[in-house]
């Protein structure tokens, strides 16, 4: 039996071993250098703010032009490439424009208008056409779907940054700068082995990273019995030594002793990662979406554009986008600023909110679930199922404020909502498998643990002192296993 564990672990160490290290120095780079994104709040500082005097056609008209047939999931308003435009998505379907001037649906984005929003985000900058691609390097992004093809350009800053555009909207919906395009090289594109997707094999990309994850995960555990197997602790072998290797066998052999059990929880937790086989998907989930109370239509907002920029500025707020939102039925306009900040504007009575009431969210809340019991409760601090990441982490986009409205379903799925009280989104559905997932996937993959989040330097001492032993780990497998393969 024992025969069979080392030749198990020998030849899955062989063809793996070059993968584990791989992962855990990819791993220690996506520590301070995230896959390029761009974040909310950027987004949002290169925007020009709107101004109420500008004349905006009314939102039926808009809607119109855009698609007579289906209602939006989302509409916005600000300006791109200098002119204000409506901007609308669509459950599965490509985003779509609308000149706010004319009312009329703009065509698919050429060349100079790529430029123009290019010179909008940077007015410093020399912008340069690099063309149109579906999808590349640092456009993986399933996010990114309904914005593609994408247009490319250039700015000569001093960061190289390298913009996306969307071909539908002109909007500015990616930037990559020179130091995130080099870093991810090594790093989150190498970690999640992106060099496999755009070679023909994409459709395979999901089983293979998932099944290589299962075999690291049991080439490792096998590591960890040999190694137990092998450590005397009464009687050391003749050498003196409580391990029978020497050289890298005796640093592989010491470095799983001592590293064994985290190697595993991070293979482990990056094969939940890609919720392999559906493990974390709802078998009922709740409509969330009668949350909203309605599709997005003109009848629930009469105020227009500019009135409701002209009553945000009578409160001193600049609104830079403006964002149509249904809350249980009722309308509201969000308006966001240059610098992270919301006001929301009630079409009930015109009121201007910092935050909404609980009360409205927890009714709105109510529809999803009418016959059930549901209970409530306001978050001023973060918790273990709700917190806020590093802007470089994979979920670090997520703006994730306080105070925040927790409700809880009493459904199959004990169904958790988080939601915004400063804007009435819906920021996270938590049901009991995506709970489990927090804690297979997200705290034993990110080690996202209050306690260590919030003492950056400890929480940066762990990663990168486990991450390093994971590597020796895996480095010094890859030495013995070339060896074996040279005999």
């Amino acid at each position: 039996m024992k025969r069979y564990l080392y030749l198990w672990h020998r030849w899955l160490g062989i063809g793996l071993c070059l993968f584990m290290a791989l992962w855990f120095f990819s791993g220690m780079v996506m520590l301070y250098v995230g896959y390029p994104k761009l974040t909310p709040r950027e987004h949002v500082v290169h925007l020009p703010a709107l101004s109420p005097q500008d004349g905006y056609v009314d939102l039926g008209t808009a809607l119109r032009s855009a698609d007579a047939e289906r209602n939006p999931a989302s509409i916005r308003l600000n300006q791109v490439a200098g002119m204000p435009r409506y901007l609308f998505s669509y459950s599965g379907r490509a985003s779509v424009a609308v000149d706010a001037g004319s009312g009329q649906r703009l065509p698919p984005i050429d060349r100079e208008q790529a430029l123009a929003s290019a010179r909008q985000f940077d007015p410093e900058a020399t912008a340069s056409y690099r063309g149109a691609v579906n999808e590349d390097l640092w456009s993986h992004s399933r996010a990114l779907d309904a914005e593609r093809p994408l247009q490319r350009v250039q700015l000569d800053d001093a960061e190289r940054t390298l913009l996306y555009i969307s071909g539908h909207t002109g909007e500015v919906v990616r930037d990559a700068t020179a130091m995130e395009r080099g870093w991810n090289l090594v790093g989150a594109w190498l970690h999640w082995l992106y060099p496999l997707r755009g070679i023909g094999v994409d459709g395979l990309w999901s089983n293979l990273v998932i099944y290589l994850s299962l075999a690291g995960t049991l080439m490792a555990i096998l590591g960890a019995v040999i190694g137990i197997l092998r450590w005397r602790l009464r009687k050391p072998y003749r050498s003196g030594s409580r391990s029978p290797y020497r050289g890298f066998a005796r640093w592989h052999h010491i470095g799983g002793l001592l590293f064994g059990v985290l190697a595993i929880s991070w293979i482990f937790s990056g094969l939940m990662s890609m919720n392999p086989w559906k493990l974390f998907s709802s078998a009922a989930p709740l409509n969330v979406a009668a949350y909203q109370g309605g599709p997005l239509t003109a009848a629930a907002f009469p105020l227009s554009a500019a009135d409701a920029l002209a009553r945000f500025d009578q409160q001193g707020f600049k609104a830079r986008e403006l964002e149509w939102r249904l809350i249980g039925g009722a309308g509201y306009l969000v308006g966001h600023d240059g610098v992270g900040r919301t006001r929301v504007l009630s079409m009930a009575d015109g009121q201007v909110l910092e935050r909404l009431p609980r009360e409205v969210l927890e009714r709105a809340a109510q529809r999803i679930l009418p016959q059930g019991r549901m209970h409530s409760e306001q978050l001023e601090a973060y918790d273990f199922y709700y917190y806020a990441r590093a802007e470089q982490s994979m979920l670090g986009h997520l703006e994730k404020r306080l105070p925040v409205l927790r409700v809880r379903f009493e459904d199959p799925q004990q169904t958790w909502l988080h939601l915004d009280l400063y804007t009435g989104e819906v920021l996270g559905v938590l049901d009991q498998p995506r709970r489990v997932s927090r804690w297979l996937f997200s705290l034993l993959h990110s080690w996202d643990w209050l306690p260590l989040l919030q003492r950056r330097p400890l929480w940066d001492a762990w990663m990168i002192a486990f991450s390093l032993g994971g590597l020796v780990l895996s480095v010094s497998g890859v030495v013995l296993g070339w060896r074996r393969l040279r005999k």
